[in-house]
């Protein structure tokens, strides 16, 4: 559609929220969690009430569709069209009113679930229904799909749950749908007015004895728990008005209930809340060999109540492996089974779970299913549940263009005949030749079916179509339903006449242009959907031209794939309320366009536009601007996008042409001003401690005044070794290890490398220092690739021959060390590769040398002294990507009355230079204020912080004034013979 832009400048005037029609927004909100993309006319961000309703009269006078959105989660393109995106979740996401006594809360509708339940839950109270993605999916978009979730089997859906609902309606009037008794709903019904008319059509429909049949004979099996095709006429005909006394009073908050935004805005919705479940909780993890064994296995768990029964298959399971984050959650898993069902119970003892899951077993083991029965407890079950989480995310692991697809993932039918239902499921992909993927709620008879197809090639998205249409016939077949909580969208449209008969669909359309005469609202999805098979995110045909780059994109088949594994799932929205380093600055900010999702979409749009110079798009440029390069992603997508990869090779082809900007210089060879200032330390100190030359430098160079720049040791780490290492090293060592002499150790953190060693040697280690090029960090950093392969060739030739298992090479700072790991392997050439992997083996953090030595027994506790001391850790953001902190915590309680507890922290806002550079500052500091500043300044000053890397020590010294410690230094501290 295409609008003048005069239009909208009139509404931006009229609201207190912001709007956009720049290309990079819309191209960000063009796409969702599904298969679709649209470019949208624009997007707005409303505060209030009012914002929408002056967006619901533009739209009436401009006939354009609005757009509601929340998380942009959704699987069936709910969120995808042309109109006026309207993302809620921005402002309109405050807890309203909260009832404990009468077990309700009133919320706007960008609230976030897990955020509600946080809240919820220091009242002993929470919402029940949970869906995979709980920790970054909004209320109202849960209310628009009448979302489910994991635990449905208890807690059932959305609908169930939802009281009342304030909304607008199409002619920008409120109304309140909430329950009323038959005789307020005929009262309703003569009322003049939008509202009535709603009434009265509703009264007009289901009062049709013609109507009531189809409907009766046409909807799927009432017994399904999972039933989201169409509206809910069926649930509205057994309400009191039609249905007689004793049956439920009508209330339209269910029928809002999975309308997808079509029908009304939502501006407030009233939830019911329930007790916290059992103390106890436990899951069974079923192993099956075969993953046909788990439709009847899932019958026996039935058998016995379980709160959630969830199925993982081998395919999914396999892709778990290449996700650093989701590799550590398949701790439970035994032998390669064909699927797994993940059972759980809650119960008010764990003597009451063991007997429950023991008469569970033994039922499955003598039907013959399952050989291995892990009971999961504590929190583990979290991580349990984050492996299978994780499911959709990890689809877009598999390699190359064909890829599990959303199309028929959210087929319902009864339990008991879901096995008929899958073997000709089985049948109708044997005849296509085609493979499936098959996982989630299994204990509803929901199965999340995902073929896997390249929807780059027409064929395939022909038989997108074809697979879409005859999966329809079979569900209807089955008496099931086409969507059991992820929506019809624009994606199960247009099977609805075919599911629902062409008399009902009549109903449907006749209702929503009851409610919505102009259209406005989200048009396009439920009735009168596009082919499903049109606006998909790629076009058929066109071949994916991978552009030659300089970091080795090779294991996803070329950056442009990179990008491409962005399937929209969003895990990358979640706050600092729910944890985690991903992503640092849509944490700060709350803009969709600092997710790596945007970032992503941004790549995969401009990256593939036929141009001359692919790498001149501004528009990359500045999407990525924003990247604190924390790697926080590469962990914790479950897709692995690593954007601070694709923003290292961005950078470098930006500045062939466009020239390396003296800041970005700058940074990029500190090693090499601090090799010169490290001549005369403390002259190179005086000016940058003076506030005069200080503030001149800063000024010109683009640095923030308010940062003090890191001060020169009087003497560097080499200097020091080569007076002093000799006389330490013991004659009888335990082990012998490397020490590598990264450039910030070598020249800022002296103090703590000399630590280090001295706590090496104490401990009965050989530390031996080699000459070999800078880690290259800083180049990297920068986007100097060409630079920083050269390093890093030059490190993989030199400690090649010297490093193994038996002689590891150590590091002090994590984003140094750590790079031998990361990002050496894709940095050198292919005949060094090999090279670089296994080096990379034998390379750890000092926390994680020290740690393992610690386990094997090799250091004891004895050797430190017994005071108490508490200690607060922060993590490095690439320690926690690429290992761990658990090493970090496990060293720093060797010494037996050391307690330590980590900050749940994400990024520091530090970010190597970024939070140096003047433009970045605010957002910096916005970053560190989330959890780690406020934390460490209400800790007791007798209380230790520790922090591994050298930005993060810093970022809390600037912000708290408190000196953070390396962990080596504090156990140095410890030692007896200090």
């Amino acid at each position: 559609m295409n609008v003048d832009i005069e239009p909208f400048s009139q509404l931006a005037l009229k609201i207190s929220g912001e709007m956009k029609t720049d290309a990079i927004t819309k191209t960000i909100y063009a796409t969702d969690a599904s298969m679709y993309k649209e470019t949208p006319a624009g997007v707005m961000w409303p505060k209030s009430k009012e914002d929408l309703v002056e967006a619901i009269k533009f739209a009436g006078e401009t006939g354009m569709g609005l757009i509601p959105r929340g998380a942009g989660t959704s699987l069936a393109g709910q969120v995808v069209g042309n109109g006026l995106v309207v993302d809620i979740s921005k402002h309109m996401n405050k807890i309203l009113e909260f009832n404990p006594g009468e077990r309700w809360v009133r919320v706007q509708p960008g609230v976030v679930l897990e955020e509600l339940n946080k809240e919820m839950m220091k009242h002993g109270l929470f919402f029940g229904p949970e869906t995979s993605t709980a920790n970054r999916c909004t209320i109202g978009g849960m209310l628009g799909n009448n979302a489910c979730g994991l635990h449905s089997l208890r807690y059932g859906s959305t609908r169930e749950h939802t009281m009342e609902v304030k909304a607008l309606l199409s002619d920008a009037s409120e109304v309140v749908f909430g329950p009323l008794s038959k005789e307020e709903f005929y009262n309703k019904c003569k009322t003049d007015s939008a509202e009535g008319r709603i009434y009265s059509k509703i009264n007009e429909i289901l009062s049709d004895k013609h109507n009531i049949s189809e409907i009766r004979k046409e909807y799927p099996d009432p017994s399904i728990p999972r039933r989201n095709t169409g509206y809910a006429l069926d649930l509205l005909l057994n309400t009191s008005p039609f249905t007689g006394n004793g049956a439920d009073d009508i209330n339209l908050a269910k029928l809002i209930a999975g309308s997808e935004g079509t029908l009304v805005f939502i501006t407030e919705i009233k939830l019911n809340l329930l007790p916290v479940p059992p103390p106890v909780k436990a899951l069974c993890c079923i192993h099956l060999e075969q993953r046909d064994q788990a439709y009847k296995a899932n019958i026996i768990a039935l058998r016995h109540s379980p709160d959630a029964v969830e199925m993982m298959d081998d395919k999914i399971l396999e892709l778990t492996r290449d996700n650093i984050e989701q590799a550590k959650n398949r701790f439970f898993l035994d032998g390669e089974p064909g699927a797994i069902l993940i059972v759980e119970f809650s119960k008010e003892s764990k003597e009451e779970i063991e007997e429950v899951c023991h008469r569970m077993i033994s039922d499955l083991k003598e039907a013959g299913y399952g050989y291995s029965f892990p009971i999961v407890y504590g929190a583990d079950v979290s991580r349990v549940w984050n492996l299978r989480k994780a499911g959709v995310g990890v689809l877009s692991n598999l390699k190359g263009d064909a890829k599990p697809v959303s199309l028929i993932e959210d087929t319902a039918v009864s339990v008991e005949r879901l096995h008929d239902y899958i073997l000709e499921f089985n049948d109708i992909l044997k005849k296509y030749d085609k493979e499936c993927v098959y996982h989630a709620h299994i204990g509803t008879g929901e199965l999340h079916l995902r073929p896997v197809l390249n929807l780059k090639v027409k064929e395939d998205v022909e038989m997108y179509y074809r697979l879409g249409y005859e999966t329809a016939l079979l569900v209807k077949k089955f008496n099931g339903s086409l969507s059991g909580e992820h929506g019809d969208g624009r994606l199960r449209g247009e099977f609805i006449p075919l599911m629902l008969g062409e008399h009902v669909y009549k109903l449907l359309k006749d209702l929503k242009y009851t409610f919505d005469p102009k259209n406005i609202m989200n048009p396009g999805k439920i009735v009168d959907t596009p082919p499903m098979h049109k606006y998909l995110r790629y076009e058929p045909g066109s071949p994916t031209i991978e552009p030659d780059t300089l970091i080795n994109f090779s294991d996803v088949g070329g950056i442009i794939r990179a990008s491409e594994k962005c399937n929209g799932s969003g895990d990358c929205r979640k706050s600092e309320i729910i944890g985690g380093t991903m992503c640092p600055s849509f944490m700060a900010s709350g803009d969709e366009k600092n997710t790596t999702r945007a970032r992503a979409n941004v790549l995969r749009e401009y990256l593939s536009m036929p141009a001359k110079d692919i790498w001149n798009h501004k528009e990359i440029y500045e999407v990525l601007d924003l990247c604190l390069s924390c790697k926080g992603c590469k962990s914790e997508c479950p897709s692995s996008v690593d954007i601070a990869k694709i923003k290292a090779e961005f950078l470098q082809h930006w500045y062939d042409s466009h020239g390396i900007p003296l800041r970005s210089r700058l940074i990029a060879y500190i090693s090499t001003v601090n090799k010169l200032g490290s001549i005369f330390p403390a002259v190179f100190n005086f000016f940058i401690k003076n506030p005069f030359f200080s503030g001149l430098s800063k000024k010109f160079l683009g640095f923030a005044r308010e940062r003090s720049i890191p001060a020169l040791h009087r003497i560097t780490l080499r200097k020091w070794a080569k007076r002093n290492l000799t006389r330490l090293n013991p004659d009888d060592p335990k082990k012998s290890i490397y020490l590598f002499t990264d450039e910030f150790t070598n020249y800022n953190d002296t103090r703590i490398g000399i630590e280090a060693i001295e706590l090496l040697t104490a401990l009965g280690y050989r530390v031996m220092l080699h000459k070999h090029a800078l880690s290259a960090r800083t180049f990297l950093s920068k986007g100097l690739i060409r630079t920083a392969a050269r390093h890093a060739t030059k490190n993989i030739e030199t400690f090649y021959p010297l490093v193994s298992e038996a002689t590891p090479l150590i590091g002090i700072e994590p984003s140094a060390i750590l790079g031998f790991r990361d990002e050496y392997p894709d940095l050198v050439s292919s005949d060094l590769r090999e090279e670089a992997n296994k080096l990379a083996a034998s390379v750890f953090m000092i926390d994680e040398f020290i740690a393992s030595e610690f386990e094997k027994g090799n250091i004891s506790a004895d050797s430190f002294h017994k005071d108490r001391v508490e200690i607060k850790l922060h993590g490095h953001c690439q320690q926690k990507a690429i290992a761990d902190t658990r090493s970090s915590k496990t060293m720093l309680t060797i010494p037996e009355n050391y307690t330590i507890a980590e900050i749940p922290s994400g990024c520091c806002g530090m970010a190597g230079s970024f939070g140096y550079e003047k433009e970045h500052y605010e957002l910096s500091l916005k970053v560190g204020e989330l959890v780690l500043l406020p934390e460490i300044r209400n800790t007791a000053a007798e209380t230790l912080i520790a922090a591994p890397g050298t930005s993060c020590r810093h970022q809390i010294a600037d912000g708290t004034g408190r000196t953070a410690l390396h962990p080596v230094q504090i156990l140095r501290a410890a030692l007896l013979k200090a």
